[in-house]
């Protein structure tokens, strides 16, 4: 008896919570511009940050292979790694926070925020020799600070649209993608510019980047009330599809970072081609990539992380200059893909646009574990076995990764080649 009253009690609890929740929350759905000036605008701001944020984290490649041969050059693949890994965990743990406060109190100061602090960052990794000053600057701070830029950026787009969502945020996922193209050239140029040095070199990428956030801190806006309410959604979990996903797109992290981490070593140390077009292989892969993220939002999410699995299996059987080019190219795309589809994927599992935020951080945080692990476990590979083992690494966690997406698919819509 006293159990089962206990039980009526929580239930009734529960129930006063839900009802509590439902009244701060109208159920009314809200409409959506679906274009417009101030949507796109929101979309190219968004597009602006991205480019900024993961871009400039996209191309850590090229500060792996400058600090192996200057000022870190005693440290290993792995341990170099992990600079570029504190920064991908940092970025998506710090959406846990930055995804709910956007839902509850907008994007503005979110934004500013982020990007001064980011600023900062970059400017203090420029005066970095030792590799704890390294992980301080460009890894804790830079990752907490694109935290507070990445999620709000992308989540503010799902104000704006519902049945162009999909195209929305390709277009401003593709901006990451661009920002992976030039930042990988622009430092190219600056780390070993004879007149700029590592120092200011870094710091002209800096300032650069002080312009573009200005830009998109001023474009970037929220459209819809804040959601009441409690600060995290762990309900979300109890989902299957959004369980799922997560879990697909934890081990996705594992295998799509690993050839943006190494493929510049991999192409200098097995003699595919001389230093100078090495560092332009990061910058092939970004450059497909910049499709990748708009087209296959058309596309079938399954399709996509299979065929990132066919590719990462194959990346080690590259034994030429040409094909390590041609395959930079078609990985672009197909990981470019990944960039595009996990936040579509998200967002369209989220019961109101006022939870996107959470949905999409609560998410991050998750997959941020894989992020500060994935790279570092693919460094030791390399340095225990070679570059085989870890694009064997890489390649099974995409295969397991499809096998995943393809069961959220089916709790998701009955069907497991769903179109996003």
């Amino acid at each position: 008896m006293a159990t089962q009253a206990q039980s009526s009690s929580q239930n009734g609890m529960i129930a006063a919570e839900s009802k509590l929740e439902a009244n701060a929350n109208p159920a009314a759905k809200p409409s959506f511009p679906e274009g417009g000036v101030r949507a796109w605008s929101v979309v190219f701001g968004a597009s602006i940050a991205l480019g900024c944020a993961f871009g400039y984290l996209s191309a850590f490649g090229n500060y792996e292979a400058y600090y192996s041969e200057h000022q870190l050059a005693q440290k290993t693949a792995s341990e170099i790694a992990w600079i570029g890994s504190i920064q991908i965990f940092l970025q998506y743990i710090t959406s846990l926070i930055s995804g709910s406060l956007f839902d509850l109190h907008g994007a503005k100061i979110l934004l500013i925020l982020g990007s001064i602090s980011f600023v900062f960052s970059i400017m203090m990794t420029s005066l970095c020799r030792k590799y704890y000053q390294a992980i301080l600057a460009q890894g804790i701070l830079g990752g907490l600070s694109t935290g507070f830029i990445f999620t709000p950026s992308l989540a503010a787009i799902g104000h704006y649209f519902q049945k162009k969502r999909g195209l929305a945020m390709g277009i401003c996922a593709a901006g990451s993608s661009l920002g992976g193209l030039l930042f990988p050239i622009a430092l190219k140029h600056a780390l070993y510019s004879r007149r700029l040095g590592f120092g200011w070199g870094v710091r002209v990428v800096g300032f650069v980047v002080l312009g573009l956030l200005a830009i998109a801190c001023t474009l970037v806006r929220e459209r819809l009330p804040p959601r009441k309410g409690r600060f995290f959604l762990l309900r979300a979990f109890l989902q299957p599809s959004y369980s799922f996903l997560v879990a697909a797109v934890f081990l996705s992290f594992w295998g799509m970072w690993v050839p943006c981490f190494f493929i510049v070593s991999f192409a200098i140390q097995k003699k595919h081609m001389g230093g100078n077009l090495a560092f332009y292989t990061l910058s092939i892969v970004n450059a497909g990539s910049l499709l990748g993220r708009i087209i296959p939002g058309f596309l079938a999410d399954v399709c996509v992380y299979a065929a990132n699995s066919i590719m990462l299996l194959g990346w080690i059987r590259i034994t030429t200059a040409a094909g390590l080019i041609a395959w930079a190219a078609v990985f672009g795309f197909v990981s470019g893909a990944i960039i595009s589809l996990y936040p579509v994927s998200i967002a369209q599992l989220a019961p109101r646009p006022q939870e996107i935020g959470t949905y999409m951080g609560q998410a991050s945080a998750v997959v941020s574990v894989a992020g500060l692990t994935g790279t570092p476990i693919a460094g030791a590979l390399i340095r225990s076995y070679g570059y085989e083992a870890a694009a064997l690494f890489a390649g099974l966690s995409m295969v397991v990764c499809t096998c995943l997406a393809a069961v959220s698919r089916g709790f998701y819509a009955g069907k497991l080649l769903a179109k996003v």
